[in-house]
């Protein structure tokens, strides 16, 4: 009977190992890789052109410079050589799950032409990919809803690219800008102006009333002064 149990338990473990290493996928409890290639060249490369070693870091922290973004990269875009190797390290400077996924690649290498990393919280990864020759711009992004859209989105360009892709922070124009239309009431208007107003009169009263303030001022911290001596003789 142990030894059944004990086999039970051997073939789950089995299961579990092979399931972390499967079809192009590498996973445990911090993250995820999918679809990593180190060796394997594009069919229109004669070698490697080059070693590009970058390192991504992903989080909130790196949208600040964004206005309106709530998710970003450190960096939005990056440029290599044809049929260059790089090499990422993608770091989540957050709390809360992350992923770079670029897009467009050959799907014979690469399947659904994609290449991955996640991770589900602070920490890091590193895994490589091999570009093909074509020069041509691809899309950089998170795919976890919203993510993308307040401001996750950078692009990798080969030999250049062949143009920006839209909505890139810092970097081209959006598809459908943003707009907060506001709802312009009596009463909105009326708060307006009231601010306005409150915001010009006070600056006003303090400098026409600058002396008078001033003497107030001096005499209370006379009358406290006063207090704390009684205080100490006291």
């Amino acid at each position: 009977m142990k030894a059944l149990i004990l086999g039970w338990v051997m073939l789950g473990v089995i299961q579990s190992a092979s399931a972390m290493n499967h079809g192009g996928m590498l996973m445990d409890e911090k993250g995820m890789i999918m679809n990593a290639n180190s060796d394997n060249l594009p069919r229109d490369c004669p070698a490697i052109s080059e070693n590009v070693d970058i390192t991504i870091h992903a989080g909130q922290k790196h949208a600040l410079k964004f206005t309106g973004k709530m998710f970003a990269f450190d960096q939005q875009e990056w440029n290599v050589k044809p049929c260059a190797k790089i090499n990422i390290t993608f770091i989540n400077d957050d709390q809360i799950r992350h992923q770079l996924m670029i897009h467009g690649l050959p799907g014979y290498l690469y399947p659904e032409g994609m290449f991955h990393l996640e991770l589900y919280g602070e920490g890091q990864l590193q895994a490589s990919l091999i570009m093909p020759s074509q020069k041509k711009t691809y899309l950089v992004h998170c795919e976890l809803p919203q993510h993308m859209e307040k401001g996750m989105k950078a692009q990798l360009k080969v030999d250049g690219g062949d143009g920006d892709l839209p909505s890139i922070p810092g970097i081209s124009k959006p598809v459908k800008a943003d707009i907060y239309p506001v709802d312009w009431t009596r009463l909105s208007v009326s708060v307006l102006l009231l601010s306005a107003l409150i915001g010009c009169a006070i600056p006003f009263f303090i400098i026409v009333n600058a002396r008078r303030l001033k003497d107030v001022l001096q005499k209370v911290l006379t009358k406290l002064n006063v207090k704390q001596k009684q205080n100490i003789i006291n």
